[in-house]
Formats: structure tokens, sequence, C-alpha cells
């Protein structure tokens, strides 16, 4: 490899670990859509999702959104949900984990370990990545077929204030 080839690799070497430096954390669900190739938007969790992701310093990551709307089952108790609910339920909730890996610049590949919906397991959620501010969005890059049509996602995340338990707990130290 020539020299310039060397700092061309290190340079991108030093660009994937600063992205993956600027995702660990916990970030939070501001916003989720979907654009069809026609230009239509539409916001598969209504206008009020909510979520978090969360990416480890240990190269995981884990992600749980859903929809804002979801009605409470009848039964506090999980187990005691009837089939239906917990079928209700999980049609406006996504979550899945695993180690995830910056493949450039722009993209993150989630590895999924474990999944709400069996069928991710084993396979690889590529999403490009961009930051704005204190924003993070994640998205699917080409259009894919989502709700009915093809479509790209975008998914936008912000970084939470503290838990007003932490800062309580804090305080009375």
């Amino acid at each position: 490899m020539t020299i310039a080839g060397q700092a061309a690799a290190g340079n991108e070497r030093e660009a994937r670990e600063e992205v993956r430096k600027k995702l660990l954390g916990v970030w939070h669900l501001v916003s989720y859509t979907t654009t069809s190739t026609d230009g239509e938007v539409i916001h598969p969790f209504g206008p009020t999702p909510y979520g978090l992701i969360v990416y480890t310093p240990q190269g995981y990551m884990s992600a749980q959104l859903g929809r804002g709307d979801r009605p409470p089952t009848r039964s506090a108790r999980l187990e005691d949900a009837s089939a239906g609910e917990l079928a209700r339920a999980a049609v406006g909730y996504v979550a899945y984990g695993g180690p995830f890996e910056v493949i450039d610049p722009t993209t993150v590949e989630h590895h999924v370990t474990t999944s709400l919906f069996p069928n991710w397991i084993g396979r690889s959620q590529v999403r490009k990545v961009g930051f704005e501010g204190s924003l993070l969005t994640l998205g699917v890059a080409t259009p894919t077929r989502l709700w009915g049509a093809e479509r790209t996602a975008e998914l936008t995340w912000s970084r939470p204030d503290r838990p007003s338990w932490a800062a309580s707990a804090t305080a009375a130290q």
C-alpha cells in the first residue's frame, strides 16, 4: 500500500471511530417518518412516538420504540393479558439489539441477536447515520418495502435530559 493509501485508510478509520464515539450513550426518539418514492410522508407510529436507543462502549446497541397512543391492556400483568391484546401491543412496537459497527462515516450496522420480530434475528439492520447539532438521524438508505409502499425511513433522536429521579438522588447526598 502506498503512503497516500495508508493515510487515506487511517483517516477513514479515524472518521469511523469519531462516529462511533458520537453514537455512544442514550438517545430518545423525537420522530419517525417514512417517505414513499412518490413523496408521501407518513408517521408509522403516529405523531407522538416514543423510544430509546442505547449504544455502549463495548459495541452493543439496543433500540425500543413504540406508538405514543398504544392502549394499555385490561390486566396489569403481562401474563394475564389476552393474546389479542398482546398482538395489538406488538403491532405498535419495535425492539431489537445486538452488536453494532460503524461501516463508514455515514453508515452503522446493527447485527441483530435479539428482537421482538424473530425474523430479524441473525440479520443486520443497516442505517445511514447523521448528526446535526444535538440530534442523531438514522435512516434506511435506499427505498425498501415499508408500510405498504417502497419507502425510505428516518428516525430522529436527541440526547435525553437527566432523569428526575437521578437529579433528586444526587441532591439528597
